[in-house]
């Protein structure tokens, strides 16, 4: 109490309450039911104000672990203590099941969208928590501060603006680079398929953690190259031990990880496996393409740091882009490719020539005047209060033996159900009730997925979404055997 009543600042004094009411519900020091102290004696005893004590109260009631009651005060609602039990890691199968694959992703492409659709497998932000008005006035702006109203081509490497404000953000990953490094591609895809032309050729061998976004196996496929699958634990991410024997047996020549939050499963290898990785590569000499498309959606307190802070050899090609952050449609990408950065200029100047001048220039305008840092505090803020909600849900819905990953960032939660689902028949029964759900199957090249399903939580939680769960949390019953 006295070190609280020291901080002056009203915020933070705010913000310390609530992590700590939020610590306690985790810990279960705080079970659902247990009344908490009224907003005055709250007040009392931290020794702060009565309007700092409601806003933590309101807060926390937003994100879903506390609620109101009529005449009786604010109780805990919502604990993760049902979920101690995060989804197992399963090794690859000795004996690979010939499933059709790429005609899965195919088919959950296809049913994605669509008015009709409830789609929680689009690992993307809501239009909701886009700022169209202000995305829309940066792209005025740049276009009016342009003497030819961006109708140019843009040089190979990229918008200098654009770059320039890249690296100086890449001070919050321990990034100490200059905007020469970096070349700007079309959305973080494209920035993967020139880092692995730059460093593989067909036939090569790829390491990728298991599962992983099934964008990644189109990759792979259309540059005729094969993968390794490398386990991934649901916290800390990628079995490097396991790594380490494979390559003894297996020669591999680049990686392909996602460090931070990977896609499915949340994990986000914690900084010294980071520097562990990297070096095991570096003395080896294969090179690391790092897929960081989500390093800057955590809900901790500070942005965890990328495998290329720790690369002192040019051997990590750091992938990124604001599709997952802020604008999807612009396509704005780019890499840091290291010492292979003349390779991946030549490749871009074969394939696209330049990136798009508008989307660009309109991107660098949006960091230059301070809006990405506000909106991404609003959409981290937000997409934690959905985790929680989505968490509750599946909670109060889904069969008691769900285990459910627990992800500090990123969008998804990655589910295993009852070992009798097959989750690619789930998918199919849920489109029948349009709603569109990821089956574990895509994630991975064999069949050790198939109890297992994505949902993504960047669609804010209302009746409507509540209601999925009721009708996913049915359909799974009764498949279960």
């Amino acid at each position: 109490m006295k070190e609280l009543t020291a901080i002056t600042d009203h915020d933070f004094l705010y913000t310390q309450i609530v992590g700590r009411f939020e610590n306690q519900i985790k810990q279960n020091l705080l079970k659902c039911g247990d009344k908490l102290p009224s907003v005055r004696a709250l007040s009392q005893e931290q020794g702060i104000s009565i309007s700092t004590a409601y806003k933590a109260y309101v807060e926390l009631e937003n994100m879903g672990m506390i609620e109101a009651r009529p005449k009786s005060g604010y109780y805990v609602k919502f604990s993760t203590s049902r979920y101690t039990k995060s989804p197992e890691m399963m090794p690859p199968l000795k004996k690979v099941e010939q499933v059709s694959v790429v005609e899965m992703i195919a088919m959950v492409y296809r049913n994605m969208s669509g008015d009709s659709v409830l789609s929680l497998s689009r690992s993307s932000p809501a239009l909701e928590l886009i700022p169209m008005a202000k995305l829309n006035k940066s792209m005025m702006e740049a276009i009016r501060k342009s003497p030819n109203g961006n109708t140019n081509y843009e040089s190979l490497q990229g918008n200098i603006d654009m770059r320039k404000q890249i690296a100086k953000n890449a001070f919050n990953w321990g990034g100490q680079i200059s905007e020469d490094d970096i070349v700007t591609t079309q959305g973080c895809m494209e920035a993967l398929v020139f880092c692995l032309r730059a460093v593989t050729k067909p036939g090569d061998t790829v390491a990728i953690e298991s599962p992983t976004y099934f964008g990644i196996f189109t990759i792979m496929m259309s540059l005729n190259l094969n993968v390794l699958e490398i386990p991934g634990d649901a916290k800390t991410g990628l079995d490097i031990a396991y790594l380490e024997q494979a390559m003894e047996k297996v020669t591999v020549n680049a990686c392909l990880f996602v460090t931070n939050f990977s896609n499915p499963i949340g994990s986000c290898m914690p900084d010294e496996r980071k520097q562990q990785l990297v070096k095991l590569l570096a003395k080896k000499q294969i090179p690391l393409i790092e897929d960081d498309i989500y390093g800057e959606i955590y809900f901790g307190k500070s942005r965890p740091r990328t495998c290329k802070s720790y690369d002192t050899e040019g051997m990590v090609m750091l992938c990124s882009s604001v599709s997952k952050s802020l604008a999807p449609g612009y396509r704005v990408g780019w890499c840091i490719p290291g010492k292979f950065k003349e390779q991946i200029l030549s490749l871009k100047l074969m394939h696209t020539i330049s990136s798009a001048t508008p989307t660009q220039a309109a991107i660098a305008h949006f960091f230059e005047t301070g809006r990405y840092d506000l909106h991404m505090r609003n959409l981290r803020k937000a997409l934690y209060t959905q985790c929680q909600h989505y968490m509750q849900g599946i909670a109060q819905y889904f069969p008691p033996d769900t285990k459910i990953s627990q992800p500090q960032g990123g969008y998804a939660l990655w589910i295993e159900l009852d070992k009798s689902i097959n989750a690619f028949e789930l998918y199919q029964a849920a489109m029948a009730q349009n709603i569109s759900i990821a089956p574990g199957q895509i994630f991975s090249t064999d069949a050790r997925f198939t109890n297992f399903i994505r949902i993504s939580f960047g669609r804010p939680y209302d009746e409507v979404l509540e209601n999925s769960f009721k009708v996913l949390g049915e359909l799974i019953r009764g498949m279960m055997k």
